[in-house]
């Protein structure tokens, strides 16, 4: 693999820091219509939201393939390069796989600085290699054995159009190459998730049709000391990744969002998320309904709105109820640690998507990369399709960094816009989500005829109908963050200086001159008056002038 393969990924997720990275996860049967569903949010306050992309290859016996740590871009060494390998585009190759990660960092002793690959380098080496989550599976577990394994503790989503895994996998130590890790098959009919925090409790020990995992996992635990029981009792989570009151209320509290969404008797579960209690939620559930790609997007968008844990009307909210807080995550007032909310969507996300594989369909079109920068509650989700062979330029690496604002970029767009929507975020959001309706409802309402089409020109020609599908999709990009921009102009026009334009038919209203009819001061709402008042009493009380 080329240089760039981690020059252009800086940096990505750390549980120590700020808790990052959310995933959701559907079965086929749990579907709709039959697709398997998982979902990803890269968040990273360091993370420049970008399409990546690697063309299928060939290479000769005996090239190296150089690694570099996805975080930090830091050389770790050399491993052999394989003969072919894929074409990926984001997280998904041109077979229908997809994988996605969250950090839940787990004993420090366990990393091994020594190591080759870290969890960034397996996921995309990966991707470029197999065909399937079991061979997935296969490949990064005996990539980790043989080239060590650099990074802390990883959950990683992994899917094909048939089968959905949960994998979970902790270094054993400096001097100790290689890992431990336990795969977990989500039933077909099952949703799951994984928010930073390791969720495999105990598992099948013979059934490897749905579990597989490595030969030391328990073994190596005892050895620690980190377990003492009977085989069947062992808990990977437990041993790995004992769990505190951030590992709850930063993380499970994610898992119990989506699940209490999906699942009516997930409600019980709610001093666990609040990190009240310990009795952990189950790796995965039925939902009572089908979900949708669609389901997902909007779920991405969770703030944990009409739950114990909305955060929209306390007084950090401030006057336009903000379901958003800056970090850090706590902070202390006389001495006392209090923390803020961590919910799925979140400021600081690079990028997300929801990768959902049709069985029914060539790879080719089965496959889409529904893609979006920045925060996913104001992201657009693009379909890009998994044979991708050219980046869309708002979204290519190169266009702006974090240090270098453009305005093609549609990273730097949806920023732009996002940034003001969070200083007045009630009445900003309701524009904002109109436009994001109406983007994401076109792409859907287009999709049927447009992969008919495809279907049809990939009988006659294969190459055809992909260089298709790619320029169909890299137009809806380029045309989608242009009426970003419309919005964000539309934003700064109608808000200026906390007064809002007057709007008639769609347009800015004007006077009987063709002036500018004078705006709205609707000022705040009494409830946040009063806050004020009760915090300052008669300081701003307006008083009689004695004479």
């Amino acid at each position: 693999m080329r240089k760039l393969f981690l020059t252009t990924l800086l940096v990505g997720c750390c549980a120590f820091v700020a808790s990052p990275c959310t995933n959701l996860l559907v079965g086929k049967k749990a579907s709709v219509d039959g697709s398997t569903l998982i979902s990803y949010a890269a968040d990273s306050y360091g993370l420049y939201g970008e399409l990546y992309h690697w063309p299928a290859q060939q290479y000769r016996p005996g090239e190296q393939l150089d690694v570099y740590e996805w975080d930090t871009g830091k050389y770790l060494g050399k491993i052999p390069q394989v003969l072919q390998t894929y074409n990926v585009v984001g997280n998904m190759n041109e077979h229908q796989l997809a994988i996605g990660e969250t950090t839940f960092g787990g004993r420090s002793e366990l990393i091994d600085s020594t190591g080759i690959m870290d969890y960034g380098s397996l996921i995309y080496i990966t991707l470029q290699r197999a065909r399937n989550a079991r061979e997935a599976i296969r490949v990064m577990t005996e990539l980790v054995t043989e080239h060590g394994y650099y990074s802390s503790g990883e959950s990683f989503s992994i899917a094909d159009p048939n089968e959905v895994w949960v994998m979970e996998m902790i270094g054993k130590g400096a001097g100790n190459k290689g890992a431990v890790w336990v795969a977990v098959r989500i039933p077909d009919d099952c949703v799951s998730a994984h928010a930073n925090q390791a969720r495999i409790q105990q598992f099948r020990l013979n059934d490897p049709e749905n579990c597989l995992y490595s030969s030391d996992v328990i073994s190596f635990a005892r050895e620690k000391g980190y377990f003492s029981g009977k085989d069947a009792d062992f808990s990977f989570a437990q041993a790995y990744a004992p769990i505190d009151f951030g590992a709850l209320r930063f993380c499970e509290a994610r898992v119990w969002s989506f699940f209490n969404k999906v699942n009516s008797e997930m409600g019980q579960y709610i001093s666990y998320a609040q990190g009240r209690s310990t009795d952990p939620m189950p790796l995965y559930i039925q939902p009572d309904r089908k979900l949708s790609a669609q389901d997902i997007h909007e779920m991405m968008r969770d703030h944990y709105e009409g739950t114990e844990l909305d955060w929209r009307f306390d007084v950090g909210a401030g006057p336009f109820h903000s379901p958003y807080r800056w970090s850090p995550l706590t902070f202390e007032v006389d001495s006392v640690e209090y923390c803020n909310e961590r919910p799925i969507a979140t400021q600081q996300t690079g990028f997300s998507f929801v990768a959902q594989m049709r069985s029914w369909l060539p790879n080719a079109i089965g496959g889409i990369l529904w893609f979006g920068v920045d925060d996913a509650a104001q992201t657009v989700y693009y379909p890009i399709y998994c044979g991708h062979t050219e980046v869309p330029h708002e979204m290519a690496p190169g266009n702006g960094d974090l240090l270098n604002f453009s305005w093609t970029s549609a990273f730097w767009i949806h920023n732009w816009v996002s940034n003001m929507v969070y200083t007045r975020y009630s009445d900003m959001s309701i524009d904002m989500k109109k436009v994001q309706a109406r983007l994401e409802e076109q792409f859907r309402t287009a999709q049927p005829a447009v992969e008919q089409q495809v279907l049809a020109l990939y009988a006659k020609s294969q190459p055809e109908a992909i260089h298709y599908l790619t320029q169909y999709s890299n137009k809806l990009v380029r045309e989608g963050v242009a009426e970003w921009k419309k919005l964000g102009e539309y934003l700064m026009v109608k808000y200026i200086d906390g007064v809002i334009k007057k709007e008639e038919n769609g347009q800015f209203k004007r006077n009987e001159h063709g002036q500018p009819a004078f705006p709205s001061r609707p000022g705040y709402s009494n409830e946040y008056y009063r806050k004020i008042v009760d915090q300052t009493g008669d300081k701003y009380k307006v008083q009689p002038v004695e004479k």
